[in-house]
């Protein structure tokens, strides 16, 4: 059984995303790991070389930033990348630049990808997730946050016309319409996109606007103040585990203390009933399921 890690990447120094510890937290469980390096306004591309590993091939990109509604340009970027791992590959591994999985959790994701590895139908694995906020402290705990993702697929590049392909803005993968069928991984994903000073975090979302809206509505983006608000936040509540391995030096380097009020809530009625009861029963009610499982 083979499997083959990919992602894409730009401008990974400027929105200081994780993207080498996003790369070292699946190399274990990797044969070769796909970094396609979009062409950048930073050093993303001496970054990645920098990572030393035999493993990583990268490849090269120029994104078609005129692809912007829904973010379309991530899915397009990401099929490409995809399309360009080894055509023997069993099972591709996406992982995003700034999402990292926990070394406790690779044992189970090997036993998932060897236990379905002649089941055809099924078609790839869901990760739980959980979204940290402000800090590495923090993480959200509403129905905001979606709660698992497809990131490992089955490989169909020896096929004349592969029909796994990422889905809207790259969140999640689908055939065409159709959701794949789907077994639980036994991982999770840690997901550190919200966790940034208040300044940089806000320059990246000023940065990433660009991939959902045209020239007009991001210029009037770019003028927005240069802070994120982490008060703006509906639930949250602490973390009480660990980082993984490879995170342990950024967390150390934090320079920006954000204090929450993890007692507040702040909900419509009728999202406040569903959280109760999701925290009741743990069953989340008319959740949207990008997978369907099996």
């Amino acid at each position: 059984m083979k499997i083959s890690g990919f992602t894409i990447i730009r401008n990974a120094v400027i929105n200081d995303y994780p993207v080498v510890e996003a790369i070292l937290s699946i190399l274990p469980v990797v044969d070769e790991m796909l970094v396609s390096v979009g062409k950048s306004d930073d050093d993303t591309l001496a970054l990645i070389r920098s990572i030393p590993s035999e493993k990583i091939r990268i490849v090269e990109s120029e994104w078609d930033m005129s692809l912007r509604a829904g973010g379309k340009v991530l899915a397009v970027e990401t099929d490409k990348a995809l399309r360009q791992i080894s055509p023997d590959t069993d099972w591709a591994f996406y992982i995003q630049g700034d999402e990292v999985v926990h070394e406790k959790y690779h044992p189970a994701i090997l036993e998932s990808c060897n236990r379905y590895a002649d089941d055809l139908a099924v078609e790839g694995l869901i990760f739980d997730y959980l979204h940290f906020y402000g800090t590495y402290d923090y993480v959200g705990d509403s129905r905001k946050w979606y709660r698992r993702e497809i990131r490992i697929i089955r490989n169909e590049n020896k096929l004349p016309n592969p029909q796994i392909s990422a889905f809207r803005d790259a969140q999640g993968f689908r055939k065409g319409h159709t959701k794949l069928n789907v077994k639980h991984s036994g991982a999770a994903v840690y997901h550190y996109g919200w966790v940034k000073s208040p300044a940089q975090m806000k320059t990246k979302m000023k940065n990433v606007s660009r991939f959902w809206n045209e020239d007009k509505e991001w210029g009037k983006i770019l003028q927005s103040e240069d802070f994120f608000n982490y008060e703006e936040f509906d639930s949250i509540k602490l973390f009480d585990g660990t980082h993984p391995a490879v995170m342990q030096e950024r967390i150390k380097k934090q320079s920006w203390k954000v204090q929450l009020d993890i007692s507040r809530k702040k909900f419509r009625l009728k999202d406040a009933l569903l959280y109760w009861y999701e925290k009741k029963t743990g069953r989340r009610l008319f959740e949207f399921r990008n997978y369907r499982m099996i």
